[in-house]
């Protein structure tokens, strides 16, 4: 493939919910394009840019993938994103790299809650966005509807381009309404027809002249003084429109045939912007990664989006984050799963390197290292479990492959947690959970089991007593001797806090560490549970001593014991640790999500109007009641609902849940 200039080179990403047919979009474009024989379907595993292994085996889009294509004296980088919502970090990779958002809809399904995500999604990021209505060819697909739908959320930027005559439920041609020209189909290529008569059809024309007026001062002029568009005008219009993020174009078509995948190309290639209309250069060779691939075999995938000057082989770079240099030892385009060597990736363009060694998703490369594009955001996990084995001596492999999966996927968490000595992973829901299991087993060869994380209770007393611990003890030669009364009383504190108030010499004060050290080791394991204790006051007040038989590891032992024996008597209780809960959802929903936290022994503390008719809920909530709230949450809002947890502090567990916990703790 030829290097093209920016101003050649167009970034396209394919977005919507599930199943909408982006990826079958995309390969349409591809077979379009003459690079293909077919069009490839996400079912049957032949989609070309559904190449991965998972991908082929679920029959849907599981991470972000791209094929760079020529067409029309242009470079097209088709970019895939996953539309299910637990690979939503697929959305943030194609994002950074696009310029383009296509926002792909079911003429059947209408806008989803996926759709609208995207839309956000893409608005926030300042790209341009049109919007594809396919599968057309489908019972029950309703397109003038859907677009009713799409004025109805977005107003006057949505503006219609291509749309279909229907007649008793059957596309009978499709109208292009920049040239007032009706099409059918011979396969994938368009054949002029008579323009049928239809209200519909004229409304939609009467909205993109609208749009295009509103885009343009001098056309606005022409438009109420009632003269013509030429078509190079209402093209001139919509690129203008685009660009500045005040019109929508829309496309429709059905993409598993081809219709009207030919008008979506030359869209792309006239009305969207290019890589030099949407990037401002750095001053220096530079790049962007916005995706990695970790493989154990071919080893580790980075790529990448020029953003200052080029990129090729032989090239040296710094990387800005740990300032270390990375040797590019030869630059590639990308075709789905496979790449071809290019020559060099100019400014706007996007590549591939392989064997980078400290170079991770989000790094920005350049001469100097000093050039630091904006990270990638990417959605934070928020499911959690604890990963075991199921083979033992695996241990070692499965820690091994998280951290590569951690390289590949920074919405992916996994970190060892110091109180339960558990690995811990979190993930953005169960699909991407069982996304990773099957990594580990068909890319490291290790097998793993999931359970609910442990919850690190604690235990403290709830009353004042006075103990004795008395340790005696006589087997030949010196004996051990050590005797100790010492008052337990609760305290706030995180820790044990000891104090001693021995008069006249009862225990010599180079004991004293000696009686501390097992305080604060039998408070490591509490009487109730084995949890550590937290909260007591242990005061040394009285005891006794044997000249030669009295030893530190006497008085250690007498300590444990008077621990032991006080604690009982002190009326313990045990405590859970409460997280604060913020929970982001619309309106419409607020009364579920509540309920659903009150359901968790959840406390409601604060609710505030957000942007959007969104409704921000704050709460604290018992972390042993939040194993399943992602899901639930997800169920609730149709994933629209966002949240985050932050630990507060902890409190006593209610009498009736706590003999249960003590239950389960002693069973395990």
């Amino acid at each position: 493939m030829k290097v093209y200039e920016p101003d050649q080179i167009k970034n396209v990403a394919f977005l919507g919910h599930s199943d909408a047919g982006k990826t079958t979009l995309a390969d349409a474009i591809i077979y379009c394009g003459g690079e293909a024989d077919r069009i490839g379907k996400t079912a049957d595993g032949t989609a070309l840019l559904d190449f991965d292994p998972e991908e082929k085996k679920r029959g849907c889009s599981v991470s972000t993938s791209v094929y760079s294509l020529e067409n029309g004296g242009q470079k097209i980088n088709l970019i895939d994103a996953p539309g299910l919502f637990d690979f939503a970090s697929g959305i943030s990779e194609a994002l950074t790299a696009a310029d383009t958002a296509i926002i792909t809809i079911s003429g059947k399904s209408g806008i989803t809650v996926g759709a609208k995500q995207c839309y956000d999604k893409a608005r926030a990021a300042k790209k341009a966005i049109a919007f594809f209505i396919g599968k057309l060819n489908s019972s029950h697909a309703h397109f003038y509807r859907v677009i009713s739908a799409l004025v109805a959320s977005y107003g006057a930027a949505v503006c219609p381009v291509i749309v279909p005559y229907v007649e008793e439920d059957v596309v009978k041609c499709y109208v292009n309404l920049v040239e007032n020209q009706a099409y059918t189909f011979n396969g994938i290529k368009p054949v002029k027809c008579d323009m049928p008569t239809s209200s519909d059809v004229s409304s939609m024309r009467d909205m993109l002249l609208e749009a295009v007026a509103s885009a343009d001062e001098a056309l606005m002029e022409k438009y109420f003084e009632g003269e013509t568009f030429t078509s190079e005008e209402i093209a001139s219009g919509l690129r203008t429109g685009t660009r500045d993020g005040s019109i929508c174009p829309v496309f429709c078509g059905a993409q598993e045939t081809g219709e009207g995948v030919s008008f979506l190309i030359d869209g792309i290639l006239n009305i969207m912007p290019s890589a030099a209309d949407a990037n401002k250069a750095e001053g220096e060779n530079s790049a962007l990664v916005f995706k990695t691939i970790a493989d154990p075999f071919v080893g580790k995938l980075s790529y990448f989006k020029v953003i200052g000057g080029e990129i090729k082989g032989d090239m040296r770079l710094k990387n800005n984050r740990t300032g270390e240099e990375e040797r590019i030892a030869k630059v590639m385009i990308l075709k789905g799963g496979k790449q071809e060597d290019a020559a060099k990736i100019p400014f706007g363009d996007i590549g591939c390197v392989s064997k980078l060694s400290a170079t991770v998703t989000g790094d920005t490369l350049s001469a100097s290292g000093k050039v630091e594009a904006k990270a990638v955001e990417f959605p934070k996990p928020t499911l959690k479990a604890a990963i075991y084995p199921i083979k033992k001596g695996d241990e070692e492999k499965i820690s091994s492959g998280l951290v590569r999966i951690c390289e590949e996927d920074p919405s992916f968490e996994v970190y060892s947690d110091p109180e339960t000595h558990e690995q811990i992973i979190v993930t953005l829901g169960e699909q991407h959970t069982d996304i990773v299991l099957s990594k580990l087993k068909t890319k490291f060869g290790c097998e793993a089991k999931l359970e609910e994380p442990k919850i690190a209770y604690r235990e403290t007393i709830k009353k004042a007593v006075k103990a004795q611990g008395r340790h005696k003890k006589q087997s030949g030669g010196h004996g051990q001797f050590g005797d100790v009364w010492i008052e337990f009383e609760p305290c706030d504190s995180d820790d044990l806090v000891f104090e001693e108030k021995v008069f006249g010499g009862a225990v010599p004060k180079n004991f004293f560490p000696a009686v501390e050290k097992g305080l604060r080791d039998s408070a490591q394991t509490g009487v109730l549970a084995g949890f550590k204790m937290v909260g007591i006051k242990a005061t040394l007040v009285d005891g006794s001593y044997h000249p030669v038989d009295s030893s530190e590891m006497a008085f250690k032992t007498a300590a444990s014991i008077a621990f032991k024996e006080g604690i009982s008597n002190a009326n313990p209780v045990l405590l859970e640790p409460i997280y604060t809960l913020n929970v982001i959802v619309p309106d419409e929903m607020l009364g579920d999500v509540i309920g659903d936290i009150n359901k968790r022994r959840g406390r409601i503390i604060g609710m505030e109007p957000g942007e959007n008719k969104l409704q921000n809920v704050t709460a604290e909530v018992p972390i042993a009641e939040m194993s399943d709230f992602s899901t639930a949450m997800r169920a609730i809002s149709q994933g629209t609902a966002t949240f985050t947890t932050e630990f507060a502090r902890y409190e006593e567990v209610p009498a009736a849940i706590m003999q249960k916990v003590i239950e389960k703790v002693k069973s395990e």
